[in-house]
């Protein structure tokens, strides 16, 4: 498999600027491998596809406020920065991505806040755009995290053109989402209305929790033909015990096991034993999934629409068949289903 055969027309004007009003109302595509029929459903019509027994693996990893702005020390020209990961709580050192990136050299400090209340220092490069800071805090390390939670943006994805909105911090977050860490919101799981969630509940249906926090790296675009030379951004994962147990007994009851995302099945595959269920762990996973590829342990998939030649694309070519999904998403281009993050829904079964 080539990058080309990962791309299609996606017309501007199907990228979801805004979620649909109703998390569980969102549209539904119904993919069937076996038969290759195509369904077009409400995303709260799931329900008739699961029966008692089956197992939703849901992602609760949850969105922090990651996006800061800022200015430059004596030149104050404005500064964009994005906070990726914590590289010590103790010193305060942070992995993060800068924009515009040409100007910000290590030693300058850059201050964020009306009053200035936060500073940075840039102490290191670590590409075109990374570099690592040093924030410099007077307070605690609680109050430090309050003050980024304080002046940090909910991180919606770079091609929403419009401002953040107060009300993207709820629907930016699954209704879920427990443990924070995650730059991107796992979007599958955002069509889960707390209805929906009790119905299934009524139905028999378990509920598996695991965690991977969203990186970047899931949306770094493929700059290589070869897919096999592509490298994935490494993500951390953690499957508890008493969570994998939940997915296992349904795996080995022949009931069915859904992944909800593609950030879920990337960790459930980066953890697999050799009777191809999930083992428990913690740590991180660089795993890239493309055809042709064997899934262990999930038999089905919900997942949003995703963008031409993404990584998303994929792996999800490889669980649904690449010359089915990409029918699939032909046929939701001409359906006018919205793309990406706060769009439409796919169910694979």
């Amino acid at each position: 498999m080539k990058l080309s055969n990962f791309n299609f027309e996606l017309p501007k004007e199907l990228l979801a600027e805004y979620p649909s009003e109703n998390r569980d109302e969102a549209r539904l595509m119904v993919l069937h491998r076996k038969t290759g029929q195509i369904e077009h459903r409400l995303f709260k019509d799931v329900i008739d596809y699961f029966d008692d027994g089956d197992v939703f693996v849901l992602n609760n990893t949850k969105v922090f406020p990651a996006r800061l702005h800022g200015n430059k020390e004596k030149t104050k020209a404005k500064i964009e920065v994005f906070l990726l990961r914590e590289l010590s709580a103790e010193q305060r050192l942070w992995d993060v991505l800068v924009d515009p990136a040409r100007k910000i050299r290590i030693g300058n400090k850059l201050y964020f806040g009306k009053d200035d209340s936060l500073v940075a220092e840039v102490i290191d490069n670590t590409t075109s755009r990374g570099r690592t800071l040093r924030f410099l805090y007077d307070g605690s390390y609680e109050e430090f995290r309050d003050k980024l939670t304080e002046l940090g943006q909910t991180p919606l994805p770079k091609y929403i053109s419009r401002a953040v909105e107060p009300e993207d911090e709820e629907r930016y977050q699954t209704i879920y989402a427990k443990h924070e860490g995650a730059v991107a919101a796992p979007t599958a799981g955002l069509h889960f209305s707390k209805h929906l969630m009790k119905r299934l509940e009524i139905k028999g249906i378990n509920f598996a929790e695991i965690t991977l926090h969203v990186g970047l790296g899931t949306f770094s675009p493929v700059e290589v033909e070869d897919l096999s030379k592509h490298k994935m951004d490494s993500e951390e994962i953690i499957i508890p015990e008493d969570q994998a147990e939940i997915i296992n007994k349904a795996k080995l009851g022949k009931n069915k096991v859904c992944a909800i995302g593609t950030t879920v099945m990337r960790a459930m595959e980066s953890s697999v034993s050799s009777e191809n269920t999930v083992n428990p762990f913690a740590g991180w996973t660089n795993k890239f999934i493309f055809p042709p590829y064997d899934f262990s342990v999930a038999n089905a998939m919900i997942t949003n629409f995703h963008t031409p030649k993404s990584t998303l694309l994929m792996m999800v070519s490889a669980f649904g068949g690449h010359d089915l999904v990409m029918r699939a998403y032909k046929e939701a281009v001409a359906e006018k289903y919205k793309f990406y993050s706060y769009g439409d829904a796919m169910l694979i079964l």
